[in-house]
């Protein structure tokens, strides 16, 4: 491939432009992002437009060029209506994937992020004959509870269509080793055919010391200690057992809950009933439900004494990096991909449980890992000088191994290889 001439001017902006034309495939894309796979196709397409011609097909009405990066917002022109309102949201998603397929036309390659936008991908392969990526950022057989929010006949939608998916794909990326493994166990990929490319953050968007002025707009005291939880609200980011862990947390540390978007009313309604029998029994409780700006987040990270991540199903978890990026000290659960991220003892505690079984992913005892949860919490609060070297720690190993500029080299030099053995199996 020969590199485009750019001008001086554009230099800054992007090394060269091969000629591979690479089309990313994603429900999110700001401004609407709610998830690690949102935050994850932000800065891939960023970073890989450096790199190639690449062009985001989403979910919505955004239109954008930035250089070589061009953004395609596919609307819902026409909604698909069930009888279960929660059926909606599997077929209006098919029904933008096919918009989605038909404008394949000239790509080398579609790669796929989530269940949403992997009916189009099936589709594109089949019509433009073009090689098939998918970025495993989560599987549906290990999100059981997905039914409450898609409807069972929903969720079994996205079941086939995510099963299908993996089946055709001619390359996987996973976020983690646990997810290879994940994807090899559950859809009988050929090992050949999955790359492992951590997810990442950009270090220039985390502060290591919080603008007071951030926190106190949030409702929270500069002054005193807190511990943090960044999520969406669903079982699968582990917040009811935050929340129950917290009645055990010391009494002079805030305790911080930036979670937003529930996955259904009734979940939504059960943390608010557990944020308020803590505001009647502890101080210093706050709960913010609206998004939050990138600024005040990158605040809320660095000021934070603690960062909790306690997940029953994490793929990768890109929070960890974010507060980890901060200099905060992580105390997570050990599953999915978070023991890949966190060092034990050096740049936070990981702490354990068993699953009640392969598709029931709770902790066997809940009550039990929130007091494990709150121990090592504690501990890190009782020890701000240990805390302030884990914190430490943490930070260098995100700058040493979780860069977006050498995620997008790593994804570039997989599409070369899938795109080879797509024409050598297509020759043939």
């Amino acid at each position: 491939m020969i590199p485009l001439q750019i001008s001086a001017f554009a230099a800054f902006t992007w090394s060269y432009i091969p000629s591979m034309r690479i089309a990313l495939l994603t429900n999110e894309f700001p401004p609407h992002i709610y998830g690690g796979a949102g935050v994850h196709i932000d800065h891939l397409s960023r970073e890989l437009s450096k790199l190639c011609e690449v062009k985001v097909f989403c979910f919505g009405e955004q239109s954008v060029t930035e250089g070589p990066l061009q953004v395609q917002g596919i609307p819902l022109t026409s909604p698909v209506q069930a009888l279960d309102k929660r059926h909606e949201g599997a077929y209006n998603a098919m029904n933008r994937n096919i918009a989605m397929s038909a404008a394949m036309e000239g790509f080398d390659l579609v790669h796929c992020h989530t269940w949403y936008s992997h009916f189009a991908g099936i589709l594109a392969r089949t019509a433009h004959r073009i090689p098939l990526v998918l970025t495993t950022h989560s599987l549906e057989p290990s999100r059981p509870w997905k039914a409450e929010q898609l409807g069972q006949g929903g969720y079994n939608l996205s079941c086939w269509i995510e099963g299908t998916a993996y089946k055709t794909a001619d390359g996987i990326l996973a976020v983690s080793q646990g997810m290879s493994h994940d994807v090899q166990r559950f859809y009988g990929v050929e090992p050949s055919r999955v790359g492992i490319v951590h997810n990442g953050i950009q270090l220039a968007e985390c502060r290591t010391e919080a603008d007071p002025e951030h926190l106190t707009s949030l409702g929270i005291d500069p002054a005193r200690p807190f511990v943090l939880f960044v999520g969406r609200i669903t079982r699968q980011k582990g917040i009811h057992h935050f929340l129950r862990a917290a009645r055990h947390l010391d009494p002079n540390a805030q305790i911080v809950l930036a979670a937003s978007a529930p996955d259904t009313k009734q979940m939504e309604d059960e943390v608010e009933e557990a944020v308020k029998y803590l505001q009647l029994t502890r101080s210093g409780v706050v709960w913010i439900q609206q998004a939050v700006d990138r600024a005040r987040l990158a605040s809320l990270y660095a000021g934070a004494a603690v960062f909790v991540c306690p997940s029953v199903y994490e793929p990768f978890g890109i929070t960890n990096l974010e507060a980890m990026g901060s200099c905060t000290p992580v105390v997570a659960s050990a599953v999915g991909g978070i023991p890949e991220i966190i060092v034990e003892g050096e740049t936070g505690h990981l702490v354990a449980f068993p699953p009640v079984s392969e598709t029931d992913p709770e902790p066997q005892s809940p009550e039990m890992f929130a007091r494990d949860l709150a121990l090592r919490i504690n501990a890190l609060l009782k020890d701000p000088a240990k805390a302030a070297r884990m914190g430490k720690a943490a930070r260098e190993r995100v700058e040493a191994k979780f860069s977006w500029d050498a995620i997008a080299r790593q994804t570039l030099s997989f599409y070369e290889e899938v795109i080879a053995r797509h024409r050598a199996e297509t020759t043939h």
